[in-house]
């Protein structure tokens, strides 16, 4: 699923996130949605997540 659109994406879900240092070679870490940072509805580069692990990313992909 798409991580570009808030309505998707849920607290609790379990998600693929790119963080800000791997954004160059797009390395991907997974966890689960603690808080949603991103308030608009969407974005082009993904929802801004924080996880429960304390990392904060973008959403690449909604396992």
């Amino acid at each position: 699923m798409d991580g570009t659109k808030r309505t998707n994406i849920k607290i609790g879900s379990e998600v693929s996130v790119v963080q800000k240092n791997h954004q160059r070679t797009g390395e991907l870490t997974e966890g689960v949605v603690k808080r949603l940072l991103t308030n608009s509805p969407n974005h082009p580069h993904g929802i801004k997540v924080q996880l429960e692990s304390g990392i904060v990313g973008r959403v690449k992909r909604i396992l």
